[in-house]
């Protein structure tokens, strides 16, 4: 076994879970603690992007984040069978973590926007919000089933992976 996964990595990636399901869960009840949601999901997007840079070896952007050609390869791969293993992440996940970030990113930007003068009570805002927020439970059914699908490919448990940092060398 080999660690693979640092601590904050592990604890980022659990916390932003939670705090989307509970923004999502607050959005129409507790509409600060909806908000406050955001901002914790921003901060810790903001915490993340500097760890990619400056973290362990696969925390790193570097590691994971591959270019259009290499995804589709892998994808390709997949869909035959002879997808290689990654003992980080494999190029459709990097990529789905930078479309994760992105769409979070963007989310909560646009949250924020509506509590400014600019876009307070802007129609068009909250509906890009919306938009945005359900791009989020897209991409994360997609995560879901790429995560079971590895998961079963190649015989690990990546959940506990991403609970203990440990996978099989």
């Amino acid at each position: 076994m080999i660690r693979v996964w640092d601590p904050f990595v592990r604890i980022f990636h659990w916390s932003q879970a939670l705090l989307i399901a509970a923004a999502w869960l607050l959005a129409d009840a507790v509409k600060w603690l909806h908000e406050w949601a955001g901002y914790g999901v921003l901060a810790l997007i903001l915490m993340r992007v500097a760890w990619g840079f400056v973290g362990p070896r696969h925390a790193r952007f570097s590691d994971f984040v591959r270019g259009p050609r290499a995804v589709l390869v892998y994808l390709r791969d997949l869909l035959t069978g002879r997808e290689r293993r990654y003992l980080g992440h494999n190029p459709a996940g990097g990529a789905m973590i930078v479309a994760l970030l992105v769409v979070t990113a963007a989310t909560a930007l646009t949250g924020w926007l509506q509590t400014t003068d600019a876009f307070w009570g802007s129609q068009a805002m909250e509906e890009i919000h919306e938009a945005l927020a359900t791009a989020i439970l897209v991409l994360v059914a997609f995560h879901v089933g790429g995560v079971i699908l590895e998961s079963r490919r190649h015989g690990e448990n990546l959940v506990r992976a991403m609970v203990t940092g440990w996978k099989r060398a």
